[in-house]
């Protein structure tokens, strides 16, 4: 087994640790932090993600906030050859469970935006560290839809993860294809991953 698959196994059970109340109330504060950094206000075009169970943070009263704001909201559809697109979301718009059991808008090619012309990405993740190392669920996707960005930190999207506080580890080994995180934001802070450090409301 490898060191990463064991880590990814000992973030999910931190995250089982976690009670249904604990939960709630800490994707709650985490929505209530997106909404009041400026990387939610510069940003017009925003991709979130619709939890995958109900261990992981829910962002739907955070997608809800963005269209009353007026904001183009995205959601990640998997493609085939392990690829992601990122269709638009309306609050009209149905959603269908993929092969992952993960409820995604249809897929058209009029309401995809190419990942490079969105703003903001909303990213999910098992485990994170302050230097915006993210350990993902093991599938790349994240990695392969923004790999434009290696090399290029100041590139648009600007990535955001998403996390419990728990969820962070003192430091991931960096592999050549890791998409660095710009921040993360958790219940307790946001974390300027650049700058090593917090930056609060």
């Amino acid at each position: 087994m490898s060191s990463r698959t064991i880590l990814r196994n000992q973030c999910r059970a931190l995250r089982i640790q976690l009670s249904d109340a604990e939960r709630r109330q800490a994707s709650l504060l985490i929505c209530r932090r997106i909404r009041a950094s400026a990387y939610y206000w510069a940003a017009n075009h925003i991709a979130m993600f619709w939890p995958m169970d109900c261990t992981e943070v829910d962002l739907r009263e955070l997608l809800g906030s963005a269209l009353r704001h007026g904001k183009r909201c995205y959601l990640p559809v998997m493609r085939n050859a392990r690829r992601m697109a990122f269709v638009r979301y309306r609050a009209t718009t149905e959603l269908y469970l993929n092969d992952y059991g993960i409820l995604e808008p249809r897929f058209l090619v009029r309401d995809t935006l190419t990942p490079a012309l969105l703003d903001l990405v909303c990213v999910p993740l098992l485990g994170f560290d302050r230097s915006g190392t993210r350990l993902g669920a093991g599938g790349g996707y994240y990695d392969r839809a923004f790999s434009f960005k290696i090399g290029a930190p100041g590139a648009k999207p600007r990535l955001l993860g998403v996390a419990y506080a728990n969820q962070e580890l003192r430091a991931i080994a960096r592999e050549p294809w890791d998409v660095a995180l710009d921040a993360v934001a958790t219940e307790r802070e946001l974390i300027e991953c650049t700058a090593g450090g917090s930056a609060e409301e």
